[in-house]
């Protein structure tokens, strides 16, 4: 082999058993089945490379000293060059590991073994079995090497060194060789190595005809009387498992749990005059749980400004009149301007209304002064008190904090 070959199969050496493990779904078949693909692409190779030679120079020459290229080692390397593509990790792997078992059989063994699947997946590396054949001692599928699950079905592991041997049958078949009919079918014809398996009426098991009056055992949800399958009411021997606010609807052969109508607390069937008790939002009349209209009430539900109610199933909701849309939780005209309708005081701040406050106190006791210097006793007095209540109120602690605020300029 030349030193590129070797240097990409050593690669692919060391990273194969990581990437085989990382494949979701690898089976133990696998090997047999690269041994296969490689042995093919080799078979392609040698018959691609029959009748070529050396190539350029002289000819005669090179197959005198160098041997023929029918069996020269130069062949064999083209051969192999081609046996796996780049991606097939398990065919490179297979490959680095038996290079030599390949040109034993290219140099020594091609003549006297020349199925090169029979000597090196079967022989040698023992990685597959004849076909009808599977496991480590190649034992004979059930139902024979030559019709394996009596043609009904595939044997496990069939052609590898691996699998059960089981039968795995086809629909309509069963039994441990494929030849009995399945669960649900009856034969409509058999001889010594045929066997013909037939659907029976939907509701049987096991059955000897396709009519409804020919069954022998019935499916679950379904109970024998008089040869026929009659379909088991859930429904009505309670053995249903449905939630309280469902009801129980009968089907064929089994049964389904149904949502209750949403104005039925729990329900015996469908629709509002099956139900048990009213839900909330409704009434009783008659047999069934009408809704009430909460809006055809003397008392308005709606109490907001240009507002009214709408009724819904169970409830109500309230909804801005026509031309009206809620706007800041109420309902506003439609051309109403949220600017336009602010007073002078609307944006003031609570800070601002105390400083507002403290200056008509101002006035006020400027005004009670003025009256005071004229000496009537009577505004002298109430100047007095007034400049004790302030005082008492700026040394609060209230007090304090407004000025603090307003000397800060907020």
């Amino acid at each position: 082999m030349d030193t590129s070959r070797r240097l990409f199969l050593t690669v692919y050496g060391i990273l194969w058993p990581v990437l085989l493990f990382a494949q979701p779904g690898v089976s133990k078949q696998q090997p047999c089945q690269t041994c296969q693909n490689l042995v093919n692409n080799v078979m392609k190779g040698i018959e691609k490379t029959a009748g070529l030679n050396f190539g350029g120079g002289n000819t005669a020459w090179e197959e005198k000293k160098l041997s023929k290229y029918e069996i020269s080692e130069t062949r064999l390397v083209e051969v192999t060059e081609t046996a796996c593509d780049k991606s097939d990790f398990d065919c490179n792997k297979m490959l680095e590991h038996n290079e030599e078992h390949l040109e034993t059989w290219w140099f020594k063994k091609q003549k006297e073994h020349p199925d090169l699947f029979q000597w090196l997946c079967m022989d040698t590396l023992r990685l597959c079995c004849p076909k009808g054949r599977f496991g480590s001692d190649c034992l004979s599928c059930p139902g024979g090497t030559e019709k394996p699950c009596s043609g009904y079905g595939e044997c496990n592991g069939d052609g590898t060194r691996f699998g059960t041997g089981m039968c795995d049958c086809y629909p309509s078949y069963g039994g441990p060789v494929c030849m009995d009919c399945a669960v649900g079918y009856y034969e409509a014809a058999r001889n010594e190595s045929h066997l013909v398996c037939s659907e029976c009426y939907r509701a049987c098991s096991k059955c000897f005809g396709p009519g409804e009056d020919q069954c022998v055992l019935c499916k679950k949800g379904w109970l024998l009387h008089d040869r026929k399958c009659i379909d088991i009411d859930e429904c009505g021997t309670e053995k249903d498992h449905c939630k309280s606010n469902q009801f129980c609807f009968n089907t064929e052969g089994s049964y389904e749990c149904r949502e209750c109508d949403k104005s039925c607390i729990g329900c015996m069937g469908s629709g509002p005059a099956r139900c048990k008790k009213c839900n909330k939002g409704y009434y009783r009349d008659g047999v069934k749980c009408l809704d009430v209209d909460e809006c055809d009430n003397e008392l308005p539900k709606c109490k907001g400004s240009h507002e009214e109610c709408v009724n819904t199933e169970g409830s109500f909701t309230c909804v801005c009149e026509k031309d009206h849309s809620r706007i800041d939780g109420m309902c506003r005209p439609d051309s109403y301007d949220k600017n336009a309708e602010k007073g002078l005081f609307e944006d003031i701040t609570d800070d601002e209304v105390v400083v507002l406050q403290q200056m008509f106190f101002g006035v006020v006791i400027c005004a009670l002064a003025t009256l005071a210097a004229k000496g009537d006793m009577v505004f002298t007095a109430i100047f007095i008190g007034a400049l004790a209540a302030m005082g008492g109120y700026w040394f609060s602690e209230k007090g304090d904090r407004v000025l603090e605020s307003f000397m800060k300029g907020r």
